[in-house]
């Protein structure tokens, strides 16, 4: 009796042991979120997490005031912040709005064209790519080893935000540490426009049937916000009109050291957010917490901040 006692613990212990020496999966979370805008297919592409030294790049902040804003979402320094990338079907066309960074940036980020192929889609089925404006997180992804990465792709930007950061004279009267974002736009965009496949628009525009750019410089000469519209549901693609929810939604006064025109970012901030809080459209964001997508609300002098509820796809 006391025999099969002791054996039975031991087989128990052994058990245990066994199952607790299982290896970590290490397999990374899924790097895509699909909804229906309509008859639109949406597809939110995660290009990774960038590490965010807010405390050292928000302007027009104390840091008391950020410091207590990371506190109540419970975040820190640095801040682990998103770069998106949004692929729309319209059945029509397959159009892709910011590329990510392809290999401007360090290891944790350059993930856009794995999880775009991961979602059922290959970079060569691209019809066009619209870009919110040519800094390195949004174009850096139109390359792939030296290569045009998109075969296929017309790709339109701001005719101003291509007039400014491919311009040489422009790049020498720039601070050595921003001329980096004139290299990343020049080799990112110069094969297109040698190729013949990129085309300019100008200010509000159709794009195609659904998709229309808003006219939002401020942040860079030419930035453009993208709405996409079907069946009476709308999205609003923001660019960079936002980068920490955290902060600049309950204070929207609140920029980045990245904006060209700090009051003119800000500005087109709040006239855009009070258009959409009325509107209650959804919209999404490049540097929103994956997928980024969601609504905002008026809160008293600055905005509140609600995520689209997970498997709402079918409510849209």
């Amino acid at each position: 009796m006391r025999r099969n006692i002791l054996i039975g613990a031991f087989l128990a212990v052994f058990s245990a042991a066994s199952t607790a020496m299982a290896p970590f999966s290490k397999i990374e979370n899924p790097g895509f979120y699909r909804i229906m805008l309509g008859d639109f297919e949406v597809t939110a592409l995660s290009d990774g997490i960038s590490p965010m030294p807010a405390d050292k790049i928000l302007i027009n902040t104390q840091l008391k005031q950020l410091e207590k804003a990371m506190a109540l979402n419970n975040l820190s320094l640095p801040l682990p912040t998103s770069v998106n990338a949004y692929l729309i079907n319209t059945g029509g066309k397959l159009i892709l709005i910011d590329v990510g960074t392809g290999m401007l940036h360090g290891e944790t980020l350059g993930k856009m064209m794995k999880n775009l192929n991961a979602s059922g889609y290959k970079a060569e089925q691209v019809d066009e790519i619209y870009l919110t404006h040519l800094h390195p997180d949004h174009v850096g992804g139109l390359m792939a080893q030296n290569k045009i990465a998109f075969p296929n792709a017309i790709v339109r930007v701001e005719k101003e935000e291509v007039a400014f950061w491919l311009s040489e004279e422009k790049k020498q009267q720039a601070e050595e540490k921003d001329k980096r974002f004139f290299d990343a736009a020049s080799v990112s965009l110069k094969p297109y426009e040698t190729a013949g496949k990129l085309k300019t628009f100008e200010g509000d525009k159709e794009l195609t049937p659904g998709i229309s750019a808003i006219d939002t410089r401020g942040h860079t000469p030419g930035h453009s916000v993208f709405a996409v519209e079907s069946k009476g549901k709308k999205m609003v693609i923001l660019g960079d009109m936002i980068h920490v929810a955290s902060v600049q939604f309950p204070d929207p006064n609140v920029a980045i050291a990245y904006d060209i025109d700090v009051p003119a970012a800000v500005a087109q901030r709040k006239k855009l957010f009070d258009s959409l809080a009325q509107q209650r459209a959804l919209v999404a964001g490049a540097h929103l917490s994956f997928p980024g997508l969601g609504y905002i609300s008026k809160s008293g002098d600055g905005y509140g901040w609600h995520p689209l509820n997970y498997g709402a796809m079918n409510q849209h």
